[in-house]
């Protein structure tokens, strides 16, 4: 604990004790410095409900919080209204604060202001903050990183937005001026558009976040120790990587963990957080126990183990679960021998057609969107309630690798991509940030996704109600909160919902996987996803072979054929138990290494005109076949430009791993391309060949 703190500390007990003592006492003069997010902008009473007004009510008797915001004023003493030249300013030094709480740079993102004075900002800050020291030597100074703008702003992409960010990321290095205390004010507003009206001013309850974060900073009051949901009995530590716990305390508490009969001691950082980290560890059979202790407080998880971890997510043929699939008994069966445990992220309510009670509304707007779990020991009930793809696939890991399987799942029926991707990427990404833009009008979102949302939040009158259909909501709600848990890998089933437009999904998707694997900070980390299955939607088969060319372009990126076991008119086909092992055949050749597991059906590698006839050569496949035995179904040849016909099966033979079509002269050739398709190609081990289509060549 630094001086600072301990002293911050005595103060803090000795402001509690004196008035308990019968002794009066000077109160501690806080002085909130700052434009019009200080001021309160946009509040009815300000008085009541600006931050300075609910940190006063916080802090109580013993402290005195004077609010100093003007709207509009700016850091920079050559801006178009510098703070300094402000009546604010000068009563601020007048009240020679105990405690100055800085909060400016907003509005320097004008455009009258950073791109010309830019390189005085530093100084400028400093210089007031000297002009504070000297109206009171002792002043204690807390330097604020600024409470987000968001993206309706209408300065946003015209400079705003990157000025804002070079202005947050300045400001760190004004507090390290002399060890002034940094408060991050976009740390829980980041995520809570819905809390700012105009995009710059928090409401009442947004100026009670920054209330909170101040009075924490200035108490050390970050409520004790406190764990994320994601640390629970039964957990699987990934093994081979290091194991970081993180959590919270009361800032300058020291914490320690012991895991087993290793212990690692932390001390938590001035925003109440702390991190230990366990050296990597093997899987050995052996079960664990971790206790987290600060002072008196002491946490304790037990039947701890060491394995494999893999996050499972997507829409709804992801969350489709193990007791409405066609291999109930099957999985049932896979209990047995295998630990598997299930971290199951089920939503509060499902987007069915229906209305959304109030309840449910405001539980969405407070990132209350996901229910309580634990991690679970698996039992018939539990396993029949998970995703049976993502249950299928840890069965087949746990049965090759002997080791214990944990699954994260989080997947929401109907979800479009965008939904799983955070808010910066967005925000900086050069055709993406307009996705964010009224997003229930937005023709970049496909019209269901639109429509059944906007079903859904019918009875909220907040125009910026909250939707996980909404882009990053799911980011926010499904991926933050395990975002430090160390995991080897993902498997991804997705993509109905963006199926209406697959030019833009070829943006959308290697952004998820960049934004997934920023997150965990593994720009290599295995990302494995289901191709969608076959149905009569006439997109279908453009979009799945998006998704076989995006597979070879992205790095330790793969996908699992499904198209085979489609159903006409049903979304949700039930078979997929051949699915989530077509997954796991992905992990166990490519992630651990197993060259023997076959991992793919046949793959087109040259298609070539030999002697009249056009020859198809495959990879994948020793020996080509059909998986009933019948001709071969789905073979396409185009003769003329955009125009294809099915090949008869007279002219096709197979032999080995090669197709040749006889008689034939085509400038293309395409397989299964079909929204609902027949077609029937597999290798030696049963496993389909993906939709294709592929130039022809003439061999010279």
């Amino acid at each position: 604990m630094t001086n600072r703190r301990v002293m911050k500390t005595l103060l803090t007990l000795l402001l509690t004790l004196l008035p308990l003592m019968g002794w009066a006492q000077e109160k501690t003069k806080v002085a909130c410095i700052g434009n019009s997010v200080t001021f309160g902008y946009g509040h009815k009473n300000p008085g009541e409900t600006s931050y300075p007004s609910q940190l006063q009510h916080l802090l109580g008797d013993g402290y005195e919080v004077r609010n100093f915001g003007h709207s509009g004023a700016t850091l920079l003493s050559k801006g178009h209204r510098p703070y300094i030249n402000l009546p604010e300013y000068k009563a601020a030094l007048e009240f020679a604060p105990d405690i100055a709480v800085i909060h400016l740079g907003l509005n320097d993102t004008d455009p009258r202001n950073w791109p010309n004075y830019r390189d005085e900002f530093y100084t400028d800050y400093i210089n007031i903050i000297e002009a504070l020291r000297k109206a009171n030597p002792e002043v204690e100074v807390y330097v604020c990183q600024m409470s987000p703008i968001f993206h309706w702003h209408r300065r946003f992409k015209s400079g705003t937005r990157d000025w804002y960010w070079q202005i947050q990321e300045l400001i760190p290095e004004i507090a390290e001026y002399d060890m002034f205390e940094l408060i991050d004010l976009s740390r829980y507003l980041y995520n809570r558009p819905d809390l700012m009206p105009d995009a710059l001013h928090p409401n009442a309850e947004g100026a009670g976040i920054i209330a909170k974060q101040v009075y924490s900073a200035i108490t050390n009051d970050y409520g004790g120790l406190s764990m994320p949901a994601i640390y629970s009995d039964n957990m699987v530590v990934q093994q081979g990587k290091p194991f970081v716990v993180k959590g919270t305390a009361n800032a300058g508490d020291e914490v320690t963990v012991k895991l087993g009969k290793k212990k690692v001691k932390a001390d938590t950082n001035e925003w109440g957080e702390w991190t230990a980290t366990f050296e990597p560890m093997k899987a050995d059979g052996k079960s664990y126990t971790m206790t987290v202790k600060c002072g008196k407080e002491e946490i304790t998880y037990k039947n701890i183990v060491v394995g494999e971890v893999w996050l499972c997510s997507g829409q709804s043929n992801m969350a489709f679960m193990v007791k409405e699939s066609s291999h109930i008994a099957k999985s049932i069966e896979n209990i047995k021998g295998k630990d598997i445990r299930l971290y199951d992220m089920k939503p509060r309510v499902i987007t069915d057609n229906i209305e959304w009670d109030s309840a449910s509304l405001v539980a969405l707007n407070n990132h209350d969107y996901y229910r309580p779990t634990t991690w679970q020991l698996q039992d018939e009930q539990n396993v029949n309630n998970f995703s049976a793809v993502a249950y299928h696939f840890g069965a087949m890991l746990a049965d090759s690798l002997g080791v214990p399987v944990g699954l994260i799942c989080n997947a929401v029926g109907g979800a479009p991509a965008e939904a799983f991707i955070d808010r910066k990427t967005l925000e900086f990404h050069p055709v993406l940030v307009d996705i964010l833009y009224n997003w229930r009008e937005n023709d970049m979102i496909q019209d269901w996704c639109r429509g059944r949302a906007s079903k859904n939040i019918t009875k909220s009158s907040n125009k910026l109600q909250r939707h996980p259909y909404e882009p990053c909501y799911l980011y926010e709600n499904g991926i933050m909160p395990i975002a430090h848990y160390p995991i080897k890998g993902a498997i991804w089933y997705q993509g109905e919902s963006n199926a209406h437009n697959i030019e833009l999904h070829e943006v959308i998707f290697p952004t998820l996987i960049d934004s997934w694997r920023r997150t965990w900070n593994n720009p290599k980390m295995p990302f494995y996803f289901v191709q969608l299955s076959s149905i009569n939607r006439p997109s279908w088969p453009h979009f799945r072979d998006s998704q076989r060319r995006m597979a070879a372009e992205i790095a330790n990126c793969d996908f699992a054929v499904s198209s085979d076991k489609g159903a006409p008119w049903d979304v949700h086909p039930k078979e997929k138990a051949p699915v989530g092992e077509r997954l796991a055949r992905l992990a166990l050749n490519q992630t651990y290494g197993m060259g023997h597991v076959v991992q793919h059906g046949p793959t087109p590698v040259e298609a070539r005109t030999v002697d009249g006839n056009i020859v198809i050569e495959f990879s994948n496949a020793v020996e080509l076949k059909t998986n009933d035995g019948k001709a071969l179904r789905g073979l396409e040849i185009g003769c003329i430009v955009g125009t294809f016909e099915a090949v008869h099966d007279d002219k096709i033979s197979i032999e080995g791993n090669r197709i040749t079509i006889k008689g034939a002269l085509a400038h293309r050739i395409r397989y299964a391309w079909k929204p609902y398709t027949e077609a029937n190609l597999v290798n030696e081990e049963g496993l389909p060949a993906s939709t294709f289509e592929i130039e022809v060549k003439t061999k010279m």
